[in-house]
């Protein structure tokens, strides 16, 4: 599958008062054509400094994009100026934040929010731009479109305000579409719907999708590959059948551990993955998670382990999956 983006190498500081905290390091993945791709991990980890960066969207100061490469068509986007990433966002890369009543304008309605992107991209003018804007909005299940069309976000439902910003990051048909925890402040009836609405919109339009998030529930029914982050690093990618049948990397088991499922005895607890992750003002020398994991060794302490490969799409990070340690395992 051809790549529409790669991320190379990236590394992602901040600076505050304590020192710097290195947010994202060495961060590597790609996206194919018409892929969902999942970024999972715990809060702190990476997932949306990641996606922002992508965007360009963290301020600098007080981010520093230390090192790396986010090519995108052809085309890397750090060496992009902010004039050229205005004309790249909303058209060939659109985004979903975590809380649309934070990230639509309350003053503004919603039709106008939609119009103004296609006026801007599109070149459309008022008119078509409002044709197309209804037409989005029935597209993303809003009845009555045409009324919406002129009501502000309070008027909508938590809902239904996200479904207007999935009308608007698609206004353009990107490429790309970012969504970053799009159904974290839903419940749990009103998440089904709204992830039935990014596959429907994906299969219409063709287009790649990222998804952030820590809900392996959501993971499992929506994404083809799936990328799990510690702090600031992958530590596992795989298809979603890798990682959910065969886990290989001790943090990857603790998720799933961690999450109910519908075959497990009543009464039986759920393991939490004891602890906290570690300070990235001073990351550790080794492994990230060897502070954490029951099967940390000498070495995880030391020196970070570098990728064990079981197939072409399945890659972990541990010093447990070393030959040597395996070696001294059956010995």
């Amino acid at each position: 599958m051809e790549p529409i983006l790669q991320v190379k190498d990236l590394h992602v500081s901040f600076q505050v008062k304590g020192g710097e905290v290195k947010a994202v390091r060495g961060m590597n993945f790609e996206v194919g054509k018409g892929e969902t791709v999942a970024i999972v991990g715990e809060s702190g980890s990476g997932k949306s400094v990641t996606a922002q960066t992508i965007m360009r969207l963290i301020p600098s100061p007080p981010s520093i994009i230390k090192q790396g490469e986010i090519i995108f068509q052809g085309q890397d986007l750090l060496k992009k100026s902010d004039k050229q990433m205005e004309s790249i966002r909303g058209k060939d890369i659109g985004m979903i934040f975590q809380d649309p009543m934070t990230s639509l304008n309350p003053t503004i309605k919603v039709g106008r929010q939609i119009t103004e992107v296609l006026i801007k991209h599109q070149n459309m003018s008022a008119g078509e731009a409002k044709k197309q804007a209804v037409e989005m909005l029935k597209l993303v299940g809003i009845k009555n479109a045409e009324a919406r069309f002129n009501q502000y976000p309070h008027e909508f439902s938590g809902g239904m305000r996200q479904r207007v910003m999935i009308a608007i990051a698609l206004a353009c048909r990107p490429s790309l579409l970012i969504a970053d925890e799009p159904t974290t402040a839903l419940d749990v009836t009103i998440q089904a719907q709204i992830m039935d609405v990014m596959k429907e919109m994906q299969s219409r339009l063709g287009t790649s999708i990222i998804l952030i998030t820590h809900d392996l529930g959501v993971v499992a029914g929506m994404c083809d590959r799936v990328i799990v982050m510690y702090a600031g690093e992958v530590v596992e990618t795989g298809t979603k059948w890798e990682i959910f049948k065969n886990p290989q990397h001790p943090y990857t088991k603790g998720l799933l551990r961690s999450m109910p499922r519908l075959d497990q005895k009543k009464g039986e607890p759920l393991i939490p993955i004891i602890g906290t992750p570690p300070d990235l003002i001073k990351p550790p020398l080794g492994c990230p998670f060897a502070a954490r994991c029951d099967q940390a060794m000498k070495i995880c302490e030391r020196i970070d382990p570098s990728a064990t490969v079981f197939s072409e799409t399945h890659t972990a990070r541990c010093w447990d999956l070393h030959p040597m340690a395996k070696e001294v395992q059956s010995s």
